[in-house]
């Protein structure tokens, strides 16, 4: 299990937006006012549990943010609907389709998921499959 996940973010007002909306569909609530933002960014996570984290700012080293190719962040969905609606979501928010809801045989014969760009081009990942990890 991670701590958190963390990416770089250039205009992070457009950052929050698109995040508040795409990860309620998680649970996630934001717990950091974007204008109230320092060195550790701006973090979303479950009410009422520290860990874990998902945190977008700018780089510590004040260089440019940038995306890594081959990178990607990816979400568990507790099923398919929340795959579908969570991309629609990403999508209404300014992230570009990299891949429409649907199964992905190639991982497991119920690997369902989505694939989009955030506004800032992270790769992101929504999927559900019938076997769950608690959280």
């Amino acid at each position: 299990m991670f701590a958190h996940i963390q990416i770089g973010a250039k205009d992070l007002g457009r950052m929050c937006a698109f995040y508040d909306a795409v990860l309620a569909h998680f649970g996630l609530q934001r717990s950091v006012d974007p204008s109230r933002a320092g060195p550790a960014g701006i973090y979303w996570q479950h009410p009422g549990q520290r860990w874990p984290q998902f945190v977008i700012g700018t780089p510590v080293n004040g260089q440019a943010p940038s995306c890594g190719n081959g990178s990607q962040v990816s979400f568990l969905a507790p099923s398919r609907s929340v795959v579908d609606a969570v991309w629609a979501t990403a999508l209404a928010h300014g992230a570009t389709d990299q891949g429409a809801p649907g199964l992905r045989l190639r991982y497991a014969p119920d690997f369902y998921a989505a694939y989009c760009l955030d506004p800032e081009g992270h790769k992101l990942c929504f999927v559900h499959t019938m076997v769950q990890v608690p959280v």
